[in-house]
């Protein structure tokens, strides 16, 4: 009886996930501009495509997370609703890092139900122009500039809501 209690409590502390549609994105939607910046080619978890990072174009998000990260799972409803409301108006593509296994994210992906492009970073090649740790949010801007980092978890989509306009000035 203790066991089974302690495994319905242990449970009851996971975060819920959303329904997934079993579908990881294909990358071909990630709009790119030829610029300097040149970072990291990474390979779309779909595995048909590669992008360097450096080149994405915005107005975009690029949410940095891991299957293995706590606060990434948190966050991620946040950013599931935020891109249902606003995919018209701006692109939004994560970043799994540092997977043990390419299957993980991608299940993860299915788990909470991502409905655009993630791109795979198996070892840690992107610390050098994102940073360390998890999650961190890029805000990218036209010219395919970083207009603004958050480092740590999106509390709600409001914040997400102030800083894409504030820091994209995209008006949603």
């Amino acid at each position: 009886v203790v066991a089974a209690l302690l495994l319905l409590t242990a449970c009851g502390q996971e975060t819920a996930a959303l329904p997934g549609d079993g579908v990881v994105v294909d990358c071909s939607s990630i709009a790119t501009v030829e610029t300097e910046n040149r970072s990291a080619l990474l390979e779309c978890l779909d595995g048909k495509s590669t992008i360097d990072i450096g080149q994405i174009k915005g107005p975009a998000l690029v949410n940095v997370w891991g299957s293995w990260c706590g606060p990434c799972k948190d966050e991620m409803p946040i950013f599931v609703d935020f891109y249902s409301k606003y995919k018209d108006k701006l692109s939004l593509v994560g970043i799994s890092v540092e997977e043990s296994d390419a299957q993980n994210a991608r299940d993860f992906i299915k788990l909470y139900g991502m409905s655009w492009p993630n791109l795979n970073d198996p070892d840690g090649r992107t610390r050098a122009t994102l940073g360390m740790g998890v999650p961190i949010t890029l805000f990218i801007d036209a010219e395919g500039e970083v207009t603004y980092r958050k480092i740590g978890v999106v509390t709600s989509i409001e914040e997400l809501e102030s800083d894409t306009q504030k820091y994209l000035g995209v008006q949603l």
